[in-house]
């Protein structure tokens, strides 16, 4: 398959000459369509000195449709939604912008990127890119207590269970993932926010 082959190209060059602070390996030797990335916060980051989990999944038809990535250690990040499903904003993976011959290196690089320099004007949390504009020290006093909370101990790469569905306009079932009364953030859209987020400013770890 044409795809495959191109994502083993990709993976041996990301693998060989990684872009600084990224680091990948396969989940299992026997598919190439999912990737565990770690990624280690830049120094000038507030997100330093934190090492972050995300999951690359390729679709079939890479790549003519762009990959999927998603964080699964929790960030307070206005590009990247305050819940167990770790979407991300990159504008590289916006339909209009992605193509062919795009590269998952530009990917990451571009990930750990917005570790520096969010884009609060592309946001999937408002609230906190509202707070990343006005108050930028409170934003910063949370994003290093999460931080401190979840990105300082072992890096897993365990990915959120996708919302329970709503039958016979029921509630959905207890124990949904978190983020899943928000359908519009829920959904994930891999390619740019709206104004997405959720109604109230997410509370920084205990």
């Amino acid at each position: 398959m044409a795809s495959t082959k191109r994502i083993a190209k990709e993976f041996a060059d990301c693998t060989t000459a990684p872009p600084p602070g990224i680091s990948i390996t396969l989940p299992s030797d026997a598919d190439l369509h999912t990737w565990h990335v770690t990624v280690t916060a830049p120094p000038n980051s507030v997100y330093a000195p934190g090492r972050f989990g995300l999951i690359l999944k390729f679709p079939v038809d890479y790549p003519f449709k762009p990959p999927t990535i998603n964080f699964t250690t929790r960030i307070y990040h206005p590009n990247i939604t305050n819940d167990s499903l770790g979407n991300i904003c990159i504008g590289l993976l916006k339909s209009e912008n992605w193509k062919p011959a795009s590269k998952v290196i530009n990917v990451l690089e571009a990930v750990r990127n917005i570790l520096v320099e969010p884009m609060p004007d592309d946001a999937l949390e408002q609230r906190i890119a509202d707070e990343y504009r006005r108050d930028r020290p409170e934003f910063e006093k949370n994003a290093r207590a999460y931080v401190e909370r979840y990105a300082k101990g072992t890096v897993n790469f365990v990915q959120a269970p996708p919302p329970p569905e709503q039958k016979d306009g029921g509630a959905p079932a207890a124990g949904g993932a978190t983020g899943a009364a928000n359908p519009g953030r829920a959904a994930g859209r891999q390619g740019g926010g709206s104004g997405l987020g959720s109604a109230s400013r997410p509370a920084p770890p205990a």
